[in-house]
């Protein structure tokens, strides 16, 4: 799963370019300029609001609308949110938000009140059941002709022969599943933790069947926490299923007797499906010799690169999310960066990185929505997990460099 700011209902305030003057406006607005909180409030939220107990302002800039207070914090981050808002809730109802943030110009907290009407979500154009199905119908095609060798060499055969299609039903299912299992993932965890995901955007792609899903968040996140379940999830959950069936495949023997024949090189363009092959069929891999494996074997290994490519710690892709939540704001633009600029070294040899590159440059380098309370650390065991998807899409992503014919044993 991964978000994309063209398709997703997304909050006024939460684009890139506010969210920069949001904590990083090097000449503020004077605070009688265009300010929609009235200063009877603001008073109000400075002296009987925040305090010596949760947040000590020291000083406040307004905010197209909203303030931005400086000042030292007090106590544990997420102890003191809940005061903080408690106390707003008790003096305003539920006119205003509050935002626990850091600056990233000294990294120390700053608290943002913005009024709840300059949240309200744009509307969009196109249904979103309407677009949503159209890409999945997009991607069904492209997962069925991913399957079918015979019309990826010359596509405009494919209305000629729309037959063979069915050819690919096995592997496109397969592949399908894998992707539904890691939507279902992250769904079920965003139930349990209060966080509204939209319909998902399946994105098509020819060579290898989906680029996986887009899915916006509809509402603010709570904490890093939060974020980081959310995110981890559906890898988690499409990884697990991926490696269960790749290792049925490699022990289950073909249904036609036949199975798929392909060079044993293969496996060296992925780390652990390279290591798992090598693990299981021993001296029956060898450089240069074509082998026959169960297809379920190629279909799951699809899957988990799909999964893999999405746990790039890359802007909004689950894998940037997982970076954000646990290293924070500064950290996950800086793996942007950096994985931007791999993946287009890696776009000049495979073309799968250079439209993911584009994907990611132009649709998903974030920022991340601001979330309403992002200083506390996630709790380390899911910090385990998050780094646990990274490693992996990884693993799966470099390739095998190890030879699998042990040249002394050969020679002799």
């Amino acid at each position: 799963m991964f978000t994309i700011s063209c398709f997703k209902e997304k909050f006024s305030f939460f684009n890139s370019s506010v969210f920069l003057f949001f904590i990083c406006s090097k000449q503020p607005q004077q605070l009688d300029e265009a300010i929609k909180i009235p200063k009877e409030t603001i008073e109000i939220l400075k002296n009987q609001v925040f305090g010596f107990d949760t947040f000590f302002v020291t000083s406040q800039d307004p905010y197209e609308g909203g303030v931005l207070f400086k000042g030292n914090l007090r106590g544990q981050p997420a102890k003191s949110y809940d005061k903080i808002s408690k106390r707003m809730k008790d003096k305003f109802g539920d006119e205003y938000k509050l935002f626990l943030l850091l600056n990233p110009e000294d990294d120390k907290p700053v608290a943002v009140v913005v009024p709840r009407t300059t949240l309200q979500p744009e509307t969009t154009a196109v249904p979103e059941w309407f677009a949503a199905g159209a890409f999945g119908l997009v991607t069904v095609f492209t997962l069925l002709l991913r399957n079918v060798p015979a019309l990826q060499s010359n596509l405009l055969s494919t209305f000629d022969n729309l037959n063979l299609l069915k050819d690919g039903l096995p592997g496109a299912l397969v592949t399908a599943l894998i992707l539904g299992i890691h939507e279902l993932g992250h769904f079920l965890v965003a139930n349990n933790t209060g966080v509204k995901l939209g319909v998902p955007y399946f994105v098509p792609s020819w060579q290898i069947g989906s680029f996986g899903a887009i899915t916006r968040i509809r509402n603010i996140v709570s904490n890093r926490e939060h974020l980081l379940k959310v995110a981890a999830a559906g890898p988690i959950a499409g990884f697990s299923f991926g490696l269960l069936l790749l290792l049925l495949g490699f022990v289950l023997p073909p249904s036609d007797g036949l199975g798929v024949v392909i060079d044993a090189s293969v496996f060296h363009e992925s780390f652990l499906a390279g290591g798992i092959a090598k693990l299981l069929l021993g001296n029956v891999l060898k450089e240069g010799t074509a082998i026959s494996v169960n297809p379920l074997v190629i279909w799951a290994w699809a899957g988990l690169l799909i999964n893999a490519i999405n746990s790039i710690p890359a802007g909004e892709l689950d894998g940037g999310r997982i970076s954000f939540a646990i290293w924070g704001r500064k950290a996950s633009l800086r793996f942007t960066g950096v994985s931007i600029v791999l993946l287009g070294v890696s776009s000049l040899f495979n073309d799968v990185a250079f439209y993911w590159v584009v994907l990611i440059f132009f649709l998903q380098r974030g920022p991340i929505a601001p979330l309403s309370e992002e200083i506390t650390d996630p709790e380390q065991k899911y910090v385990a997990l998050g780094v646990t998807v990274l490693l992996l899409g990884l693993l799966i992503c470099l390739p095998y460099p190890f030879p699998f014919t042990d040249e002394t044993l050969t020679s002799f």
